[in-house]
Protein backbone atom coordinates (compact mmCIF):
# COMPACT_ATOMS: atom_id res chain seq x y z
CA UNK A 1 0.00 0.00 0.00
CA UNK A 2 1.27 3.47 -0.87
CA UNK A 3 2.10 5.90 1.90
CA UNK A 4 -0.02 9.06 1.84
CA UNK A 5 1.70 12.30 0.99
CA UNK A 6 1.88 14.34 4.21
CA UNK A 7 1.55 17.58 2.22
CA UNK A 8 -1.79 16.71 0.60
CA UNK A 9 -5.21 16.39 2.22
CA UNK A 10 -7.01 13.10 2.55
CA UNK A 11 -9.76 12.75 -0.08
CA UNK A 12 -13.23 13.32 1.39
CA UNK A 13 -14.70 10.88 -1.15
CA UNK A 14 -13.73 9.10 -4.36
CA UNK A 15 -13.06 11.55 -7.20
CA UNK A 16 -12.72 11.35 -10.95
CA UNK A 17 -11.63 13.90 -13.53
CA UNK A 18 -15.31 14.80 -13.91
CA UNK A 19 -15.26 16.22 -10.39
CA UNK A 20 -12.66 18.76 -11.52
CA UNK A 21 -14.50 19.56 -14.75
CA UNK A 22 -17.40 20.94 -12.66
CA UNK A 23 -15.21 23.93 -11.89
CA UNK A 24 -14.47 24.96 -15.46
CA UNK A 25 -16.17 28.33 -14.93
CA UNK A 26 -15.55 28.92 -11.23
CA UNK A 27 -11.97 28.23 -10.23
CA UNK A 28 -10.58 29.04 -6.83
CA UNK A 29 -10.56 27.65 -3.31
CA UNK A 30 -12.92 24.74 -3.84
CA UNK A 31 -11.21 23.56 -7.02
CA UNK A 32 -7.81 23.98 -5.35
CA UNK A 33 -8.79 21.72 -2.45
CA UNK A 34 -10.39 19.18 -4.77
CA UNK A 35 -7.26 19.06 -6.96
CA UNK A 36 -5.09 18.42 -3.91
CA UNK A 37 -7.44 15.68 -2.65
CA UNK A 38 -7.61 14.13 -6.12
CA UNK A 39 -3.80 14.22 -6.32
CA UNK A 40 -3.62 12.30 -3.03
CA UNK A 41 -6.19 9.78 -4.27
CA UNK A 42 -4.27 9.23 -7.51
CA UNK A 43 -1.03 8.83 -5.56
CA UNK A 44 -2.60 6.25 -3.25
CA UNK A 45 -3.94 4.45 -6.34
CA UNK A 46 -0.35 4.13 -7.65
CA UNK A 47 -0.79 6.73 -10.41
CA UNK A 48 2.08 9.11 -9.60
CA UNK A 49 2.27 10.96 -12.91
CA UNK A 50 -1.46 11.70 -12.85
CA UNK A 51 -1.17 12.70 -9.18
CA UNK A 52 1.50 15.23 -10.11
CA UNK A 53 -0.72 16.64 -12.86
CA UNK A 54 -3.60 17.08 -10.39
CA UNK A 55 -1.25 18.89 -8.00
CA UNK A 56 -0.08 21.06 -10.93
CA UNK A 57 -3.67 22.03 -11.59
CA UNK A 58 -3.97 23.14 -7.95
CA UNK A 59 -0.75 25.13 -8.28
CA UNK A 60 -2.27 27.09 -11.17
CA UNK A 61 -5.66 27.76 -9.54
CA UNK A 62 -6.37 31.47 -9.19
CA UNK A 63 -6.39 32.06 -5.44
CA UNK A 64 -6.88 35.07 -3.22
CA UNK A 65 -4.17 35.68 -0.64
CA UNK A 66 -6.73 35.43 2.16
CA UNK A 67 -8.12 32.05 1.03
CA UNK A 68 -8.63 29.95 4.17
CA UNK A 69 -7.54 26.74 2.48
CA UNK A 70 -4.03 28.15 2.09
CA UNK A 71 -3.66 28.18 5.89
CA UNK A 72 -4.22 24.42 5.92
CA UNK A 73 -2.68 23.53 2.58
CA UNK A 74 -0.26 26.15 1.21
CA UNK A 75 0.68 26.07 -2.46
CA UNK A 76 1.93 22.54 -3.10
CA UNK A 77 5.67 23.03 -3.57
CA UNK A 78 6.43 20.63 -0.70
CA UNK A 79 3.96 18.08 -2.10
CA UNK A 80 5.65 18.24 -5.51
CA UNK A 81 9.05 17.59 -3.94
CA UNK A 82 7.70 14.75 -1.82
CA UNK A 83 5.91 13.05 -4.73
CA UNK A 84 8.86 13.26 -7.10
CA UNK A 85 11.25 11.98 -4.43
CA UNK A 86 9.33 8.79 -3.63
CA UNK A 87 10.74 5.51 -4.90
CA UNK A 88 8.50 4.31 -7.70
CA UNK A 89 8.96 2.91 -11.17
CA UNK A 90 5.54 4.17 -12.22
CA UNK A 91 6.43 7.76 -13.11
CA UNK A 92 6.42 8.26 -16.83
CA UNK A 93 8.55 11.03 -18.20
CA UNK A 94 10.87 13.37 -16.38
CA UNK A 95 9.44 15.89 -13.88
CA UNK A 96 12.35 18.28 -14.43
CA UNK A 97 11.66 18.43 -18.16
CA UNK A 98 7.92 18.68 -17.47
CA UNK A 99 8.35 21.89 -15.46
CA UNK A 100 11.06 23.24 -17.78
CA UNK A 101 8.64 22.98 -20.70
CA UNK A 102 5.74 24.42 -18.70
CA UNK A 103 7.79 27.44 -17.61
CA UNK A 104 9.02 28.20 -21.09
CA UNK A 105 5.76 27.65 -22.95
CA UNK A 106 3.04 29.05 -20.71
CA UNK A 107 0.81 31.60 -22.42
CA UNK A 108 -2.43 33.42 -21.78
CA UNK A 109 -3.98 34.72 -18.62
CA UNK A 110 -1.55 35.14 -15.72
CA UNK A 111 1.32 33.81 -17.82
CA UNK A 112 4.00 35.44 -15.65
CA UNK A 113 2.58 33.94 -12.46
CA UNK A 114 2.31 30.50 -14.04
CA UNK A 115 5.83 30.77 -15.48
CA UNK A 116 7.40 31.53 -12.11
CA UNK A 117 5.39 28.83 -10.37
CA UNK A 118 6.59 26.33 -12.95
CA UNK A 119 10.20 27.48 -12.47
CA UNK A 120 9.72 27.20 -8.69
CA UNK A 121 8.43 23.62 -9.07
CA UNK A 122 11.32 22.91 -11.46
CA UNK A 123 13.79 24.10 -8.81
CA UNK A 124 12.18 21.83 -6.21
CA UNK A 125 12.45 18.87 -8.59
CA UNK A 126 16.07 19.71 -9.42
CA UNK A 127 16.95 19.79 -5.76
CA UNK A 128 15.11 16.63 -4.78
CA UNK A 129 16.12 14.67 -7.92
CA UNK A 130 19.42 16.06 -9.22
CA UNK A 131 19.78 12.89 -11.30
CA UNK A 132 16.99 13.95 -13.68
CA UNK A 133 18.50 15.50 -16.82
CA UNK A 134 17.30 18.62 -18.61
CA UNK A 135 15.86 18.31 -22.10
CA UNK A 136 18.90 18.80 -24.38
CA UNK A 137 16.63 19.63 -27.36
CA UNK A 138 14.88 22.43 -25.50
CA UNK A 139 17.17 25.44 -25.44
CA UNK A 140 16.06 27.57 -22.52
CA UNK A 141 17.91 29.67 -19.98
CA UNK A 142 17.32 28.12 -16.59
CA UNK A 143 16.87 30.77 -13.88
CA UNK A 144 18.86 30.97 -10.65
CA UNK A 145 17.30 30.71 -7.18
CA UNK A 146 17.22 34.49 -6.70
CA UNK A 147 15.45 35.03 -10.03
CA UNK A 148 12.76 32.53 -9.13
CA UNK A 149 12.35 34.11 -5.71
CA UNK A 150 11.99 37.54 -7.31
CA UNK A 151 9.47 36.20 -9.84
CA UNK A 152 7.36 34.75 -7.03
CA UNK A 153 7.61 38.02 -5.09
CA UNK A 154 6.56 40.02 -8.15
CA UNK A 155 3.71 37.82 -9.39
CA UNK A 156 2.79 35.35 -6.64
CA UNK A 157 0.76 35.50 -3.46
CA UNK A 158 2.30 37.38 -0.51
CA UNK A 159 3.26 34.16 1.35
CA UNK A 160 4.32 32.27 -1.76
CA UNK A 161 8.06 33.02 -1.61
CA UNK A 162 8.12 31.74 1.99
CA UNK A 163 6.19 28.56 1.07
CA UNK A 164 8.62 27.89 -1.77
CA UNK A 165 11.66 28.54 0.42
CA UNK A 166 10.25 26.16 3.06
CA UNK A 167 9.95 23.50 0.39
CA UNK A 168 13.51 24.12 -0.78
CA UNK A 169 14.86 24.19 2.79
CA UNK A 170 13.04 20.97 3.63
CA UNK A 171 14.92 19.10 0.94
CA UNK A 172 18.26 17.72 2.01
CA UNK A 173 21.04 18.50 -0.40
CA UNK A 174 21.93 15.38 -2.34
Amino acid sequence: MAVACPFLPKPQRHYSWRDLAEFREQQGEELYERCLEYGQQLWLNHLPARALLAVDRALYCPMLAEAKILHLWPLPYRAIGWLVNQPTQQFTGNARVHYQHLADRVRGEQADLKKWRAWAAWAVVRKVRPDLPADPRHAVREPQFEEILQGLKSFGLPNEPAWWQQAMDGIRDA
